[in-house]
């Protein structure tokens, strides 16, 4: 159902790689919903993914962009305002990558120039797109900037290696930067904490459809799934959320309050009755 939250709202959405990805399930949405947008992800994930279906079915421009490049990223900004006739309204930021995890080494075992890579891309990047933006004056008044980031931020998953690291990383830039963006544009800078979600990026994590089932049965409302997260993107991109900035906002069906759910117990008990 759409209710016109974002129409005559224009924006960049990064990191839309295929149907399975938040990004282009948000971008669907902000279609829907009256956004304009241009679509961006980096030269190799384009030419892995499905961007040009996505481009075409929502009347989109793509404008590739290496998200660690401050050269790639002062294009993107200059041509996507010209594409949209102005200045921005809402920007997602859906950007990840640990080689750690996608080479099968351990956190104990880093190899450090492949760990400086994924905070390059998973979390500096982050800081260089608001940087790009502010710098240009890019965002409209009353702007929303929104990162997608994961509990690991805040509590142990050991598989989940240096991404966890990196989202910590990425949930305090947003904060830091969002208080200069709030203070000098009165723009808010927000990261939705998710469920973890099959995307293409997420199934690379060792253990991941062991751990969607445990989460699912943790959280009292079942896991949200990536449409769940575009919903609740396009909440914060629209008027109606535009006091809400600094945070990070869990969007997981209750499980960041859990300590255990009775489901959880029950087949804890039923495995050690087994042994």
């Amino acid at each position: 159902m759409s209710y016109n939250l974002l129409k005559g709202k224009k924006g960049i959405i990064f990191g839309a790689l295929d149907p399975n990805s938040i990004a282009w399930k948000t971008a669907e949405r902000v279609h829907e919903e009256g956004g304009e947008f241009v679509l961006t992800n980096a030269p190799i994930a384009m030419r892995m993914g499905q961007i040009d279906a996505l481009a075409e079915k929502t009347g989109s421009q793509i404008i590739p962009a290496d998200a660690t490049s401050i050269e790639d990223l002062e294009n993107l900004v200059a041509k996507s305002m010209e594409i949209l006739g102005g200045k921005i309204d809402f920007v997602l930021h859906s950007i990840g990558m640990s080689v750690n995890v996608r080479k099968g080494r351990a956190y104990t075992d880093q190899k450090y120039d492949w760990t400086q890579k994924g905070t390059d891309v998973s979390a500096m990047s982050f800081h260089k797109v608001m940087q790009t933006l502010y710098k240009n004056d890019a965002m409209n008044e009353w702007g929303s900037i929104v990162a997608l980031s994961y509990m690991a931020a805040q509590r142990v998953f050991p598989d989940y290696n240096d991404m966890a690291d990196n989202k910590a990383y990425l949930e305090s830039i947003a904060r830091s930067f969002g208080f200069f963006f709030g203070r000098d544009k009165n723009v808010r800078v927000n990261t939705i904490s998710q469920s973890p979600t099959p995307t293409t990026a997420g199934q690379g994590v060792k253990g991941f459809d062991g751990f969607i089932a445990y989460a699912d049965k943790m959280s009292p409302l079942g896991n949200a799934t990536a449409l769940d997260c575009a919903n609740y993107t396009i909440s914060m991109f629209s008027d109606l959320t535009k006091r809400v900035t600094l945070q990070n906002l869990y969007n997981d069906g209750g499980f960041s309050n859990m300590g255990v759910s009775d489901q959880v117990m029950d087949a804890f008990v039923e495995s050690q009755e087994n042994k």
